[in-house]
Order: structure tokens, then sequence, then C-alpha cells
């Protein structure tokens, strides 16, 4: 287990998150229970600030990618720390808007955004769209006719570069669902389309090449291809480059396999990307852009950790041995999905060294249901708790009610003290929207 100052073993052997013994945290609130580290989250978010201010003189903005975790709680958060967020939906967007968050700070990305959704972003006056279509375009240029107004927007374009990860997170190939290629033409002539609408207002570009990444090199070549193709867009359209999004996806620890990166370690990232924005900018004569950045998964990845009880064990001779919690994919379907890998502690036993290994298992009906495979554990029991870390990012925001379970609530700790901030479902949230047809209620003799 990677020690930093909020996550750490008390004198009890307990695990500790935010001055709070996690094992009392159990006990007061019940399990599941995602508990997510505010000392760290806003850590992270003043470091990606900070290193903008210092090494880009401000000229930008920090966005939150909170497709990571999106509740009132973290855009208020970030709202404090004087950061931007980026939305992908209506409901995220709604979100933010009722946490107060202000809309001119606000960029909505998606490759599919509704009719509805767009409509929305327009009536809350938010500062930025990116589009990902010529339809989009279309719909945004007519819907800001109607209102009256000329709405910003940004162009996701492939720059073609292929980064270290799995591929179901790269999104910067010719072959992706996001963005229009560079390599083929399609970003050059969809920027010279968007140029003829009367509505809306090309700022610039937006490029995110994928998640869960480590290298730099591959943030810095997409700077580079990107510097490129703006100066080749000048030349040939005439357009200057305004705003430049260079997305986020800096990767997270999430098992000793993973290279532990201090959390002042990223602003070596965003030092890189500016370098080189500056370099291309003096090389090609062009003014330095508005630069934007979009951490996610680095800002609250790490800050979570989610608490189970163990339940039923089977011990198959020879075979393996599988530890079951209250939990499972329901609240994290990221093994499911592509095999993800955590580290697990056993939160009331946390100073023990492990003695087998195991595999923790959900309580889904379903064999994939696993939250991690082949990990080394103290010999646990029935009734321990089990902690899963760095399940800040993409557990709550992916967790579903299958099987009829409810999504775990999440509270935040910060210097001892734990507060809800997404309340707990019942049965009765489970049923809310249900609704049997007249032809089909119990008939009464």
């Amino acid at each position: 287990m990677n020690e930093r100052e909020t996550l750490k073993i008390n004198g009890k052997g307990h695990l500790e998150l935010g001055g709070a013994d996690c094992v009392e945290l159990a006990e007061k609130f019940g399990t599941p229970l995602y508990l997510f580290d505010e000392a760290y989250i806003r850590k992270m978010m003043r470091v990606y600030r900070d290193t903008l201010e210092k090494q880009y003189g401000g000229n930008g903005l920090v966005l939150y990618a909170s497709k990571a975790f999106s509740c009132k709680a973290i855009y208020r958060i970030a709202d404090e720390e004087n950061i931007g967020v980026d939305v992908v939906s209506g409901g995220e967007l709604y979100t933010a808007l009722q946490a107060g968050f202000p809309a001119e700070k606000i960029y909505m990305h998606g490759n599919n955004k509704l009719d509805y959704e767009i409509g929305e972003a327009l009536d809350a006056g938010i500062g930025c769209i990116v589009a990902d279509a010529y339809s989009e375009i279309d719909k945004i240029d007519a819907e800001s006719a109607k209102r009256g107004i000329c709405q910003k927007i940004l162009l996701r374009i492939n720059p073609g570069v292929e980064a270290h990860t799995h591929a179901f997170v790269q999104t910067a190939t010719t072959d992706s669902k996001f963005g229009f290629s560079v390599a083929d033409g399609t970003a050059e002539a969809v920027t010279a389309y968007a140029m003829k609408k009367n509505n809306v207002r090309l700022e610039g570009y937006h490029c995110h090449i994928g998640s869960q990444i480590f290298e730099k090199e591959s943030f810095v070549i997409a700077v580079e291809k990107c510097m490129d193709f703006a100066a080749d867009m000048r030349e040939k359209l005439g357009f200057e480059l305004k705003t430049l999004n260079l997305g986020g996806g800096y990767g997270v620890w999430y098992t000793d396999e993973d290279r532990k990166i201090p959390a002042e370690g990223y602003a070596e990232y965003i030092e890189a990307l500016l370098e080189k924005v500056k370099e291309k900018a003096k090389e090609k004569e062009m003014r330095l852009p508005y630069l934007l950045i979009e951490p996610g998964r680095s800002i609250v990845g790490e800050a979570g950790v989610t608490l189970y009880t163990v339940g039923r064990i089977k011990d198959i001779p020879g075979v393996k041995k599988y530890v079951a919690i209250d939990g499972g994919m329901f609240d994290n379907p990221r093994y499911a999905l592509y095999e993800s890998k955590y580290t697990p502690v056993l939160a009331n036993r946390a100073a023990e060294e492990p003695t087998e290994i195991v595999t923790i298992a959900g309580k889904c009906c379903e064999s994939g249901d696993i939250i991690a495979a082949n990990v080394a554990l103290p010999k646990a029991e029935t009734g321990d708790i089990l902690a899963v870390l760095s399940t800040g990012a993409y557990n709550y925001s992916m967790a579903m009610n299958y099987n009829r379970n409810m999504i775990p609530p999440c509270v935040l700790v910060s210097q001892g003290q734990a507060e809800y901030i997404v309340l707990p479902q019942s049965y009765a949230d489970l049923t809310r929207n249900d609704v049997i047809p007249a032809r089909l209620k119990k008939k009464t003799k």
C-alpha cells in the first residue's frame, strides 16, 4: 500500500483516511461505502491550477473532468478552488448548475449530444461546447440563432497519437467515435465548415488522446501535432487559433504495477505540455493560445476508497479461494468491463502481512462479478472490513442497480470529519419509478 499523509495505517492497525478510522466509518455509515479524501482532491486541483498560473501566466483554465465523479459537492469544491469543469451530459450540467457552479466556466463534451442537451447548455449560457459532428454544428448554430446568441465552440480533432493504454480508452486515433481526423483531411474540412456559420464562433481545437497514460511523450507529441495543424489552418483557411484544449488522461496508481506519482509530480506533465506549446508557437510565429486541460481521474481517483464487509468465503482446494463481499460490479463494474486491477486491504487489520492469494468476488449473480483477482491478503474472516484503494474515479459514476442492489452512498472525509455527499439509497428508491398498468393490478375479491 502506498501511504501518504491522509491515507495511512493508524496506531490501532486500522486503515485511516483523512484523519478518520475506516473501521469506525464502516460502523457508522455501513457498507458498501464510497469514501472521498477532500484534502487530496483539493491538493490535486491546486497542483494543476498553480502550475498553469506560474508556468503559463494564467492564460488558461483547469477543467475538472466531472465524468470521473459527479455530485453537487465536487462542483462546490471545484468552484472554491477556482477551476472550471467539463460535463458530458445534461445530467452532469444540471448537477453543476444546481450546485451553483458558474455557467461560464462549464465546457460541454460528447460525441452525440442530444438536441435537448444542446438547448439546455445554450439556455444556461455555458462557456463553450466541444463539437463532434457536422450535424451538431448545424444544431448549435440553429439553436443559437433562435436565441439571438453566438456560441463559442471548439472542434474535437484526432491527431493520430496512439497512447500506451487499454484499447477501450484510446480516443485520438483515426478509428474513433470521437472527433475529426487530422490525417485524412476531415479536421480541415470541418474547420472550413464551422467558420462559415453565423451563430457559432470557432475558438480552436480540443484533443484528448486517452486515459490512464503515464508517459509524458504521448502528450507532448499530441501538442506538437495540434499546433502544427493549427498553423496549417492559418495558412490554408486564415483561421487563427485562440483556444487549445489538451484534454486529460494522466495515469494514477491502482496497484504496484503502476508508477506512483506524488501529487506534485503531475506538475511535470503540465510543464512539459506548456513548454511544447511555447516552443511551437514561437516556431510557427503564432500567439500563445488560451490553454485548457481536463484532469479527472488524477484528481479524484486516488482520493477514493471503497469499504466492504467480508461475507462468505469459499476455498476450492488446488483451484482458488474466493472472498465474497457485500458489494460487487454494481458499485464497481470496471473489472467486468476491462479487468481493471485494484489493491485491496483489510481495513481492520491493515498492518498485517499478506499470507494468501485470493479473488474478491461480488454478490451479483454473474460469474464475472469480480472486484480483484489473485490478490494478496492476510487470511480474511467473515466480518472483516475490506478496503479497495483508488476507487474515486469511474466507480460511483458507473454504478448501477443491477440485481436491484442499492448504489452505495458517498462520504467526504476531511480532518477526521465525515459527512454524506450522496445519501444512501433505499428499497423505496429502487421502486420509485415502477408503474403497474391497471390491467396487471392485483384483483381484490
